[in-house]
């Protein structure tokens, strides 16, 4: 496995990606999908030994106070091969310096979110509360789950 800053991206695997996990909520507009990776603070892939997308994590910092997980995502062909650990752990040192490292995820009570709350409190997270810290978000009108334009 290789890990390397990328700037540029194929729309083609990085939509075979996203979707490997679900997460066609970025699929459906693969342009806006290629302009968020470019505007990351720093993109950094997973590939094999022939250059094949096994993963990719992506930043929204300052660089001096917060670095924001925006995305964590490894295809779950390879899932527990340490693609997901390695990918955290380079951003992990890189952002090293910064005051607050935070992401988000699922909530615990979906099984999605019951494997990352794992994943991450073995890599030393702690949640907003353990932290004595809150978390809020705005809501957005979403169609139903499981609906094909969803």
């Amino acid at each position: 496995m290789v890990l390397t800053e990328e700037t540029a991206f194929d729309p083609k695997e990085v939509v075979e990606l996203y979707d490997s996990v679900g997460w066609r909520g970025y699929t459906r507009d693969v342009d806006s999908l290629c302009r968020g990776l470019a505007n990351s603070h720093l993109v950094i892939t997973a590939r094999d030994e022939s250059g094949g997308l096994l993963g990719l994590a992506r930043t929204v910092s300052d660089d001096e106070s917060i670095c924001y997980v925006q995305d964590l995502l490894v295809n779950p062909k390879f899932h527990r091969r340490g693609i997901g650990r390695a990918l955290l752990e380079r951003l992990k040192e890189r952002y090293a310096h910064c005051r607050f490292f935070l992401l988000s995820t699922d909530h615990e009570s979906t099984p999605e979110g019951k494997r990352n709350h794992a994943f991450y409190r073995q890599l030393g997270f702690l949640s907003y509360e353990e932290k004595q810290m809150a978390g809020f978000g705005l809501p957005r009108i979403r169609p139903p789950r499981g609906r094909a334009d969803a």
